[in-house]
């Protein structure tokens, strides 16, 4: 099915030729990938290894935007300089938290008029597929504030990070990134009837996720299969390539993709992309289509995947096994209970979601209605909802009669939100196991409340065996497995109609209006000033994780928390909330406890520990600490390093960061990314103190290792070796002016 090569090839004459086999020189050969076509395209540096990335467009959300704004605001924004869209697809909801999430909203088109920006009000799409529609084409790079910013198979990279990258493109510098290395995906044969993209997604990320095979490079896809795909299924394999931690994908586009450019209206964004003859790839995956399976991935991660026919075949045991894991993960807040949905030996789902950037594509959807056609639901505790993408996929399966044959079924119709891929909608009850084509299946993710004895099991699967369990009344069945028509040309051909965005969408780039005010609601708060980085660091674990992987959506909770996300003081009061609860007021504390050493008066406490390892309160920044193993796996919201900077955050350490977009954000907030040896282990708890002499210094010249000085709880002093390597000239001088804005208020980044 799936096949990882740890090995480099060449690509000559459209077959794989092992590196081994035909040496060469792999560093030239490189640049003749379609990856590096494009990246040397929109590189503005010219140090070898480095690149320094300029996009061609720029897209956030209403969780995101808002802080963004504010940032460059205060840095001296002036206007956008690309095009820059801003949706509402994730605060869509304005049940929560009073007029705060539309407060939002009227900010966020306050600010397309200020600056000229472009404005997509709530409901009208959801992030990506806006991007889709609108802004990708190929050859074109576009950077977007959510980890899912993947658009390769239209020819166009996309890369997801934090707001603060978005902030540099927006103040006109560069995203600074290593040269990566690229990976060839290569593609053999055709799916079978009811195999779905998301199908093929699950076991990409199952091959490639668990040892970081990919992690960081740039996936391209290749070879004979491609041209068997339509672009709607090429689109919803690459979505879900964030899960395996590439950076970036990118496509050979043919004439499926100049038609689709051609339907949506831009026919001048195609151009056809293939790597060149002997073009070299670091590693390679092979992906036997004919031979991929319908798929389930299991609570808590993408990469937890079995066939649906290996789950049928023996749940008891597969049950038991995820359950361990998912319970050991939960640290005993809440017992997970998959076996519950087990009735007479077969598993019985209690809802199915068709949603968001992955399952909303329109293909999708008129397959999943092809399915049901007929057929129901039933009235038991099944449920089931779909959500297109788009207000033109809306209108598009409403006009040809598909969204009445799901409704017909007892499926529920609903607009384009993103909504319960992060716990603000359709949410499942407690215990319920929840069928999705959608991107994630964290725990602590789409509404459960771990600590407070609430959670649900979320598996992520195609659209497709979706429909086909609601036609089974939710007992867990494969598409394969079932007889039905598949649509015809004439249902497959979607007519997209832009009318709406015509009519709704706010077009402003180019358009700036200085004297335009911008809308804050009560919520919108400035950020908070925030403290440089003395000559030494001293810092307190505020919170100490051993799980494997600690995700974004346990460092700042997804869900009902979205209504706070542009209010910084506000939002940091749920950081870690699910994970660890004490972390909020022991970071309170020691932000105390600094404000008082910067006042003159430095604490007794401080005073105490500073005296065992001969340190200097006048000298030395007071900051809180996390430890966890592998921090940052999924989302790329910059509040999860935010809030611990508000919090008086000063560094983190870990093994290694899950996610570049982590570390980005830890160090476009001022916290300093230490790492160390898994091989010294970390005995230390809550209470002790970290004592780092010389840091800014060390951090100017470019010094990645660090002497550091343990003073645990009980007085005794323990030697600790930390490092922090890989920083960039402008990165060195964001954390030693305390964070991104600091940095640009001291005039740097400006040239």
């Amino acid at each position: 099915m799936v096949e990882v090569y740890k090995r480099g090839a060449y690509l000559m004459d459209g077959r794989i030729v092992w590196a081994d086999e035909a040496p060469g020189q792999a560093a030239e050969a490189r640049e003749k990938t379609i990856a590096y076509s494009i990246l040397r395209a929109h590189n503005r540096g010219g140090d070898p290894g480095k690149l320094r990335l300029k996009f061609d467009a720029l897209i956030s959300h209403d969780i995101t935007f808002v802080g963004i704004i504010q940032t460059a605001k205060a840095s001296g924004l002036e206007k956008f300089p690309v095009p820059y869209a801003m949706t509402n697809c994730h605060n869509s909801l304005c049940a929560v938290g009073g007029t705060i999430n539309e407060d939002d909203h009227a900010f966020g088109l306050s600010a397309a008029k200020k600056y000229g920006g472009i404005y997509v009000p709530a409901n009208q799409a959801v992030i990506h597929q806006y991007a889709r529609e609108r802004l990708a084409g190929c050859g074109k790079m576009i950077l977007g504030s959510d980890s899912h910013t993947r658009y390769g198979a239209y020819g166009c990279m996309g890369v997801g990070e934090g707001g603060g990258e978005l902030v540099k493109q927006l103040l006109e510098n560069t995203y600074d990134v290593p040269e990566p290395e690229v990976v060839m995906v290569y593609l053999d044969g055709k799916p079978r009837k009811g195999v779905g993209p998301q199908d093929v997604a699950i076991a990409l990320v199952a091959a490639t996720f668990p040892e970081g095979d990919v992690k960081n490079k740039v996936l391209e896809f290749v070879g004979p299969g491609v041209g068997s795909l339509s672009a709607d299924y090429r689109i919803g394999i690459d979505v879900m390539t964030t899960e395996t931690s590439c950076l970036t994908s990118i496509w050979e586009t043919d004439e499926t993709i100049r038609a689709y450019y051609e339907n949506i209206g831009r026919p001048e964004e195609f151009q056809e992309l293939h790597p060149q003859d002997g073009a070299y790839y670091d590693s390679v995956v092979r992906i036997d289509l004919s031979k991929v399976e319908c798929m389930i991935a299991l609570p808590f991660h993408p990469s937890i995947a079995y066939t649906v026919h290996e789950l049928q075949a023996d749940p008891e045991r597969i049950f038991a096994q995820v359950e361990e894991a998912c319970n050991q993960q939960l640290g005993g807040k809440v017992a997970m209970d998959l076996r519950r949905s087990i009735v007479d030996g077969k598993v019985v789902c209690d809802q199915g979601v068709i949603v968001g950037c992955s399952g909303g594509m329109y293909e999708n959807i008129v397959e999943a209605a092809k399915i049901l056609e007929g057929g129901s639901i039933g009235n038991g505790y099944f449920d089931m909802s779909v959500y297109p993408s788009s207000t033109p996929i809306s209108l598009a399966i409403t006009k040809n009669g598909t969204a009445a044959k799901l409704m017909e079924a007892g499926c529920v119709m609903k607009p384009a939100f993103c909504g319960p891929c992060f716990g603000a909608g359709d949410t499942p009850a407690n215990q319920a196991l929840s069928i999705r084509h959608a991107t994630r299946n964290f725990a602590n993710r789409e509404g459960s409340k771990p600590g407070s004895g609430q959670i649900a099991a979320v598996a992520l699967m195609d659209a497709r065996s979706i429909a086909a369990t609601a036609r089974n009344g939710g007992v867990l069945t494969a598409a394969t497995d079932i007889d039905y028509d598949l649509p015809t040309a004439e249902e497959l051909a979607y007519r997209y109609d832009d009318g709406v965005y015509a009519k709704r969408c706010y077009e402003g780039f180019g358009k700036a209006d200085p004297s335009a005010p911008l809308r804050c609601g009560p919520n919108i708060k400035d950020w908070p000033k925030m403290p440089k980085l003395e000559e030494d660091l001293l810092v307190k674990l505020c919170a100490v994780i051993h799980d494997p992987v600690t995700t974004t959506d346990e460092l700042i909770p997804s869900g009902e928390t979205s209504s706070y996300r542009s209010n910084p003081i506000g939002l940091s009061e749920f950081a870690l909330s699910r994970r660890a609860p004490e972390y909020v007021s022991r970071s309170k504390a020691v932000r105390d406890l600094e404000a008082a050493r910067e006042a003159g008066e430095a604490p007794a406490e401080v005073m105490e520990v500073l005296a065992k390892v001969g340190g200097d309160a006048a000298r030395t920044t007071v900051g809180s600490c996390v430890f966890a193993r592998k921090p940052g796996d999924g989302s790329a919201r910059e509040q999860a390093a935010s809030c611990q900077k508000v919090l008086g955050g000063f560094a983190n350490i870990c093994y290694e960061y899950a996610t570049k977009r982590y570390r980005s954000n830890c160090i476009n907030w001022g916290i300093v990314p230490f790492t160390m040896d898994a091989g010294q282990g970390f005995p230390y708890g809550e209470g002790d103190w970290i004592y780092i002499p010389g840091v800014r210094k060390a951090i100017a010249e470019g010094v990645e290792g660090f002497a550091a000085k343990v003073v645990a709880k009980d007085g005794s002093v323990h030697d600790l070796s930390l490092q922090c390597a890989g920083l960039t000239d402008n990165e060195k001088q964001i954390l030693q002016e305390g964070c991104l804005m600091n940095y640009y208020a001291a005039g740097y980044g400006k040239d």
